[in-house]
């Protein structure tokens, strides 16, 4: 007998953020934006919408920007992310090593894989699984593929676990970090809950039917705990927490290797080297490779994405991928590519902003240390 697979798609919802300089303010072309089933919602609460990954999102309400990322490492905050079982980051590959895109896959005893995407990924990534679909069924597999378009709410903080157990059933205490469950969710049936999220902090990813997205939503709200949070927050908390955002700091042209994500290649994988880009990936895991995505931090004007980084005799030897002042830490920190032998944590080099030079050193990540929920 065939083993059934079935993969349920979340496409085009787990919106990661942008910085805000590359957030597009909404035009006269917004109504060719996709809207999230919260959009009035956000309206309703002051949320400055922007354009992002073809989607009108908000980037952050009335609280500002450093109120809002402050508040979700000392309380929670709700994102709009519209994204047990076990789950895990994975990466998809092409065939030169490079990296697809990185989703949440979570394995559910329903009998399917869940997959969550980037936004901006959505429309390759679900024709890279429809074509191994027909493969698969062309080679008499029982292979099936639905697509989701549920809303994701993103809950997160260290105070996440408490408002939301007070909506459900469940133990929140035996979910933890990168596990998930079906419940009901403040009235709402159907919810898969996630112990996961895009911060560094303790908290959940709801996956919710769009019906229900803006009663649980407002229920949340009710909690003075919780306040809401846009893109820029998101952008800030997840770059102190060390994670990657898709297209800034790794590509279609970053190995999980450079992008220090070799982590995500199992060792039956590694052993058997049956995915794309085996025969790149697998060589640098027990060599060399050229470059490596290291922590950044200084003082004095932030790094951004493409500032120069220059060794100590100011030549050039790689480029910043993220970067922003840090709220928790009041110091800048960033992300970006150079080569090994400049990767060691302690590293003194430079970086170029706005064309002046200035001392940086490579910094281990995460630089805020992480809050994920584990079994004691």
């Amino acid at each position: 007998m065939q083993r059934v697979v079935s993969v349920v798609a979340h496409l085009g919802f787990r919106l990661q953020a942008l910085p805000p300089a590359l957030c597009r303010p909404l035009s006269c072309a917004q109504d060719v934006l996709r809207r999230t089933p919260l959009y009035d919602f956000h309206l309703a609460h002051g949320g400055k919408m922007v354009a992002f990954a073809g989607w009108s999102l908000p980037v952050q309400y009335r609280d500002s920007h450093t109120d809002s990322h402050l508040h979700t490492r000392q309380h929670c905050s709700l994102f709009d992310v519209s994204h047990m079982l076990q789950g895990t980051l994975s990466l998809f590959t092409n065939e030169a090593g490079g990296i697809l895109d990185d989703l949440i896959v979570t394995n559910t005893s329903e009998g399917h894989l869940y997959v969550v995407s980037n936004a901006g990924c959505w429309e390759k990534d679900l024709a890279l699984m429809q074509d191994k679909v027909r493969e698969l069924q062309n080679q008499g597999r029982d292979v099936g593929l639905e697509v989701l378009d549920n809303a994701l709410l993103a809950l997160q903080g260290p105070t996440a676990a408490q408002v939301l157990q007070a909506s459900v059933a469940d133990d929140l205490k035996k979910l933890p970090f990168m596990t998930s469950a079906v419940m009901e969710v403040f009235g709402v049936s159907g919810c898969r809950v996630t112990r996961c999220g895009y911060t560094g902090e303790d908290g959940v990813e709801i996956s919710v039917p769009a019906a229900g997205a803006v009663h649980l939503a407002t229920a949340l709200l009710k909690n003075p705990e919780v306040k809401l949070a846009g893109l820029a927050a998101r952008d800030s908390l997840r770059l102190e927490a060390g994670l990657c955002l898709y297209g800034n700091d790794i590509d279609e042209h970053t190995t999980p290797v450079e992008g220090s994500l070799s982590w995500t290649l199992g060792k039956r994988r590694q052993a058997a080297m049956d995915f794309p880009g085996a025969k790149v990936i697998v060589p640098q895991l027990k060599g060399k490779v050229q470059r490596r995505r290291v922590g950044l931090m200084c003082e004095g004007a932030p790094m951004r994405a493409h500032s120069p980084i220059l060794n100590m005799e100011g030549t050039k030897i790689g480029t910043v991928t993220s970067g922003c002042p840090s709220p928790s830490l009041k110091k800048n920190v960033a992300m970006g590519y150079v080569p090994c032998e400049y990767s060691r944590p302690g590293t003194m080099l430079l970086v170029e902003v706005r064309r002046k030079q200035q001392m940086a050193v490579v910094s281990k990540m995460p630089f805020v240390p992480t809050n994920y929920y584990t079994l004691k």
